[in-house]
């Protein structure tokens, strides 16, 4: 089961990356993104590029249900590809699964920028985060049992002969 993190924690987090990344670049933003989608995007079927927009659109992404809308020009301009491209690879992650597209419109100005959601890859990618949960609390319980058979001495009965 998921743990949330508490305040303390998540300040002691934030120190802590500021240390390794610098003040400036922590206050200048940030994005969470499951490592397991990096590690396993080859399994996933995530090329560079796909795994790059997805990043930049998790840059958008800062509550549960505020989904992410930035302009296909702006995902087109951080990742140095032309909007068509960019709208290309969406498509391609939509009809995957991955990601679904909702369509904004307004009645005086017509079409918005598009909404993205991402319970498509957070299923897919579920089972490899089990895995790896699994994995490290085995690697832990190993650890702690090698740990425990060590620092003990080991005990005989010796009975005495009268």
């Amino acid at each position: 089961m998921a743990q949330q993190t508490r305040p303390k924690e998540q300040e002691k987090q934030l120190r802590e990356n500021e240390k390794k990344w610098s003040k400036a670049l922590m206050e200048s933003g940030f994005t969470v993104f499951p490592s397991v989608i990096l590690e396993r995007q080859k399994a996933l079927g995530l090329n560079p590029l796909e795994v790059n927009i997805l990043l930049f659109l998790c840059t958008f992404w800062w509550t549960k249900d505020g989904r992410p809308r930035p302009a296909i020009g702006t995902i087109a301009e951080a990742v140095g590809r032309s909007p068509r491209h960019v709208t290309r690879v969406i498509t391609g992650l939509v009809d995957a699964g991955l990601i679904e597209r909702h369509q904004r419109s307004y009645k005086e100005t017509g079409n918005l920028t598009n909404e993205y959601s991402f319970d498509g890859l957070i299923n897919e990618v579920m089972p490899f985060a089990k895995e790896k949960i699994e994995e490290r609390e085995a690697k832990a319980a190993e650890k702690k049992a090698k740990t425990a058979k060590k620092g003990k001495p080991k005990l005989r009965v010796v009975k005495d002969s009268d």
